[in-house]
């Protein structure tokens, strides 16, 4: 396989920069308005995607410590927006869920974000800028698919 032009060098770092910044801003959104700090939310968005159902694969995922997730996840529970419970296959580990108030909290962090975005492309962006970002997307997603 041939190496990449210097365009496509280029294009990726600038993408993997981009969405870098954008992913950092929508978790201080999320953020903002709900009085979690930017490790609960992301431990709370996870655990809502079903990604990860126990503290060690949470931990794992957040690139923390065991022992810092397990900090983090006993606050959420002590904000009634998760709870433990016994892994039923491996009684040593607990399988972490939302709560209804976790759903709900999770759900307005999506609401907040989708907002946050909408309007600063409607504010900051044209109408032909965001045709671009639509065509943009396309070939993004062309670009991940097997």
């Amino acid at each position: 396989m041939p190496d990449p032009s210097a365009s496509s060098v280029r294009a990726a770092l600038d993408l993997r920069v981009a969405f870098a910044r954008l992913r950092r801003r929508l978790r201080e959104v999320a953020t903002e308005g709900a009085g979690l700090s930017a490790q609960q939310s992301s431990a709370l968005a996870r655990i809502g995607k079903g990604e990860a159902g126990t503290a060690s694969r949470l931990a794992e995922l957040e690139g923390v410590r065991p022992q810092s997730m397990a900090t983090t996840i006993a606050s959420l529970e002590e904000l009634g927006l998760v709870t433990r419970t016994p892994d039923p296959t491996d009684g040593r580990r607990q399988l972490v869920s939302l709560t209804d108030a976790g759903r709900e909290a999770e759900s307005g962090n999506l609401d907040a974000r989708r907002e946050w975005l909408a309007h600063a492309m409607e504010d900051r962006l044209t109408e032909e800028e965001r045709r671009t970002i639509l065509a943009a997307t396309a070939l993004i997603e062309k670009l991940v698919r097997p």
